[in-house]
Parts: structure tokens; sequence; C-alpha cells
């Protein structure tokens, strides 16, 4: 590893453990590194290392540090390299971490790292940028690992860039459009239903939506099948594309809805999973319906009291407009079933509700199915993405009664993540399905070290990691 040639080598330092290569030992003992998590330290010109510079990252106790910490080490790593103009650098692992696992995580976490969300400004100032990221492990054969972490991270790259384009710019046709561009790429097939047809399959929740706005809807579908084998099992993913949530009728406040861009995160996650999903190919068939609408208050917007026929059949209430994205997922996923999908899993930005419940740290999970459940809980776990399950008795479905229709799409004021999910179940029906409540994990407020501002790509590398481990439990 000393003589790996970069313009910096990254060296995890762990908390209460002497490091003696690197000049680290002395540092140690000074106090100058503590070995903390994220603590960071620039060296210059260390003596018998080819690389310019080694920097010490702080990776915590060493009986802590997983794949998941490994990836926000070098996240920061690279965040705070890129800073200082250093375009290559490698990441040394030692013999301990020396597995798939750590690797994979540590390209995940230079590539998610490295992504700024600046494509719209024009200052005169160079851009900063990575050319070169290396995994060095003396010994190891981490080829295959590293592939795989640099393509799930540009899937998530891929989802955080559609997220953070202005609703201005990314209609629910500007999705489509870019849906079929990537499609095209990676050898998958597209397509796209228009109003037309969504009128003739009978989708009047979606459309009711999609009714105040000039922008058109389209319903995104996207196949994945794959090569060899028959799987019995065809996973559909949906996920909620509200390209812009104004609230329509029943509007919301000022303040804050410029980030209503992010409404569409789950659509956006949906795609990029489809395009790891395609260059990994698992032995499952998958299929992505992404439901795209802008959510407006024009002359021809649903107001409160309306009164709308989903796919299903069932008639809904519209009590709030602005619970717009359980009607657009409601019809998504009567169509999901009904393209021959055994289990669903949808992700959403649907509730301010969950953020209450969760804070911005966990997804909110709820199911009709346990084996799914625990299954998407292990891929999530595996993945490094924090999912809490949620509950979803039938009791809660009371909440949602409605006087003049089948159900309403709210159900007041206590325990809306739960009524929203449960309004959702009524779609699900007895395929087996989960549902992602991604609204407080979607977006950062505030950038981490080890990740910018704005979108965070959730929950893409759980999906994928869904679908890569079908193949190894595929009794349900």
């Amino acid at each position: 590893m000393e003589q790996v040639e970069a313009g910096a080598l990254i060296v995890p330092v762990f908390e209460g453990r002497k490091e003696e290569r690197f000049g680290a030992g002395d540092l140690l003992e000074a106090g100058e590194i503590a070995g903390k998590p994220l603590e960071l330290l620039l060296l210059h010109h260390v003596a018998g290392v080819a690389a310019t510079r080694v920097l010490l990252a702080g990776a915590g106790k060493a009986e802590k540090f997983d794949p998941a910490e490994m990836r926000k080490l070098a996240g920061a790593a690279v965040r705070h390299l890129k800073s200082k103009a250093v375009k290559s650098i490698a990441m040394a692992l030692d013999p301990e971490h020396a597995s798939a696992d750590f690797a994979s995580a540590a390209v995940e976490g230079a590539i998610l790292g490295e992504y700024e969300p600046d494509r719209y400004k024009t200052d005169d100032g160079e851009k900063k940028s990575v050319d070169r990221f290396t995994v060095v492990a003396a010994g190891e054969d981490l080829e295959d690992a590293v592939t795989r972490g640099r393509i799930v991270a540009e899937a998530q790259n891929f989802a955080r860039a559609l997220v953070n384009e202005p609703a201005n710019l990314l209609t629910p046709n500007k999705v489509a459009e870019a849906a079929r561009s990537m499609a095209s790429e990676y050898g998958l097939e597209c397509q796209v239903l228009d109003s037309e047809r969504m009128e003739l399959l009978g989708m009047g929740a979606l459309l009711g939506v999609a009714r105040g706005s000039a922008e058109p809807p389209a319903l995104v579908v996207i196949r994945y099948r794959p090569r060899e084998g028959k799987s019995t099992s065809h996973l559909g993913l949906v996920g909620k594309g509200v390209t812009f949530d104004s609230g329509g009728i029943s509007i919301k406040p000022a303040d804050g809805m410029e980030k209503m861009k992010y409404d569409m995160a789950g659509g956006a996650a949906m795609l990029g999973a489809m395009r790891a999903i395609a260059q990994l190919k698992p032995a499952i068939a998958v299929t992505a319906f992404i439901p795209c609408v802008e959510n407006m208050p024009g002359s021809r917007a649903q107001r409160p009291g309306d009164i709308v026929t989903a796919m299903s059949g069932k008639t809904i209430e519209v009590i709030n407009t602005d619970a717009e994205g359980r009607l657009i997922l409601a019809d998504a996923l009567t169509y999901a079933r009904k393209q021959g999908c055994t289990h669903l899993v949808d992700a959403a930005t649907l509730t301010g509700a969950v953020v209450v419940a969760l804070g911005h740290l966990n997804v909110g999970l709820f199911a009709n199915d346990d084996g799914l459940r625990e299954r998407v809980l292990g891929a999530a776990k595996s993945a490094g993405e924090r999912m809490w399950p949620m509950p979803l008795e039938d009791d809660y479905k009371d909440y949602l009664k409605s006087a003049f229709a089948d159900l309403a799409n709210v159900g007041g004021r206590w325990g809306g993540a739960i009524t929203a999910a449960m309004f959702l179940k009524e779609f699900a029906e007895d395929t087996p399905w989960v549902h992602l409540d991604i609204a407080g994990t979607a977006w950062l407020d505030e950038s981490k070290p080890f990740l910018a501002k704005g979108p965070t790509g959730l929950p893409v590398r759980t999906l994928v990691q869904l679908a890569m481990g079908w193949a190894d439990r595929p009794e349900l």
C-alpha cells in the first residue's frame, strides 16, 4: 500500500487501537487524532509513502465498524480531499476489513460523496472533481465488489440528479423521456401510458390528481427480465412521481414549498434501481411503475369533496387534495397487480407524519406480509439504509371511513403515516406488499460530512439488494 501512487491515500484509524503505519502512531499518541468517527487529519509527504498526501480518517471503535460506517468514512474523506483539489485518491483497507462488502461500501461512499447538486451554478470558478478512486487491499481480488459498488452508487446518483431537477425542467413527460433514455442505454423495455390510455384503464384516482395541471400525466413502466432460468416471482417496484406538489386546492404554505420538487423521489429511486438491476442482472423478473403527475390548483383541479373511481373499482372521497400521492399510487399498485407482479414494494415521499414519528433517520416501513417485510428489512440492513417497521392493524381502516364513498383519502390528525399506508393496502389487496414512506429520508436539508445537501437517493441500494438476493431465498 505504501507504494500506491495517488494524490492522497486514505487510511482508516480506529479509536483505541495503535496504528504504526504511515506515521499515525506518533500522532495518535500525541492526541492529534483519536480515531473518532469521521475525524480527519491530512499529512503531506509522509516518509516511505508514494502518495503525495495521507489522510488519516477516524473510523471509530473497530468492533462497531461495518460497511455502513465505511461508506460514510469514504464519503467524508473524498469530500474533504476534493475540497483540496485532490484528483486521484486511494483507500487502504486493513486486513480485517479487506472483504467484498467493505470494498463495495468504500466505492459507494466515494462516488456518493463526490456528487454535488451544482448543475445549474454558473460561477466562473472551475468545479472541483475527483478523477480516480482506487481501493487497495494486500493480496485480495476485489474487482467484482468494486464494480458492483460503482454500479449501485452511480444508480443512486442518477436518482439524486433527477430529484434535484427543478419542476419547470422536469415535468411528468420529461421523467418519461429520462426513463426511455436510461432504458435504451441499459437494454430495458420501457412503455409510457398517456392520459388517454389511463382513461381507458379507468385510472380515475391518478387522473383526478393530474387535472389541475397543464402538464399531462405519464405512467412509466420499465421491465427487466432475466436471460436464463424462470423465476416464479415477479417483483413490482412502484414509485411516487409527483414532479411538483403545490398541494392542489388544499394548497401548501409558501414556506419550504420550493422543496416540493422532491416529491418524485420515490419514482426516481425506482428508475435508479432499475438502472443498476439491468447491469447486475438478478435472477428475478422486475418491473417498475412510476405514476408521474404535477399537483396544481388550476381551474380544472379536483376539489375537496370530489369522489373519484380508482382502477380497482373502489370509490374515494377526496377530503384533502394534498394527499395526492396515495391516489396516484393506488392506480399504479392495481396496474402492477394486473401486470402479474407477485410481490410489490412502493416508495413514496408520502407523509409529514412519518417525519414526526421517525425524524430524518429511518424510513417508515409498512407491510401486509411478514415474509416480505423481513426480506426488505434484511436487504435494507445489508445496504446500510435504516428502516423501521410500523403497525398496520385492520382497526386503522376505521379512520378512513366515508359516508359517501368506499373510503376517504385522509384519516384525520392521528396516525397519519399509518392511515396513508392503510389506504394503499386497500389497493395492494392480497398481494404481498411493502410500503416505504421516505418523506423524512429522501432529502437532506443540510449537508453531511459524507453527503451533499439535497436528494439522498434512498432507497436505491435496498431495492437493488432485494432483487439481487431474491434467488438465495426463492420461497416466501
